[in-house]
């Protein structure tokens, strides 16, 4: 005897939907669904990488008002936790950027994202990189380690 045939009484006349419904019903008042719990996922799947964002960018020794301000140089550093990236920046007298840079990692290749465009440029031994002549606006730094690494860091977008 299958179960299906156990299950469906002697004339056969249940279906699966309405042996689904019965297991619903079942399960609902044994171990009912929390019910905060659709919020809570939504809450969680929004909010998913906002905390690591967050935790990437770190002012250092910069106050606050300089991320926007007419500062003449401004200090990032980015981390996962595992890689960090350290960025200063100063503003040319024709008003471009300069970035230089420090990665903690060995190898790989630092990308320069802006204005739909990216710049590539290796680390040194030591893990220092620079970037010349960049225009303001919204930037990203990627790191891309070398196929022998795993991992890599993405910053979220940071205005120069």
């Amino acid at each position: 005897m299958s179960a299906r045939d156990d299950a469906s009484g002697s004339d056969g006349s249940r279906s699966d939907a309405e042996l689904f419904a019965r297991l619903r019903t079942m399960w609902t008042s044994t171990d009912p669904e929390p019910a905060s719990l659709v919020d809570r996922m939504i809450a969680a799947i929004a909010t998913d990488s906002l905390s690591q964002e967050y935790a990437l960018l770190t002012l250092v020794e910069t106050p606050l008002a300089a991320v926007r301000g007419d500062a003449e140089a401004l200090t990032l550093q980015f981390t996962d936790g595992t890689t960090s990236i350290l960025l200063h920046i100063t503003t040319a007298a024709n008003g471009t950027r300069r970035i230089d840079g420090w990665v903690d990692a060995p190898g790989g290749e630092i990308e320069l994202e802006q204005h739909g465009r990216a710049r590539l440029t290796r680390p040194t031994d030591t893990g220092r990189f620079a970037f010349d002549d960049v225009r303001p606006g919204l930037s990203r730094v990627r790191l891309t380690p070398d196929a022998s690494d795993a991992g890599g860091l993405v910053t979220p977008l940071f205005e120069l």
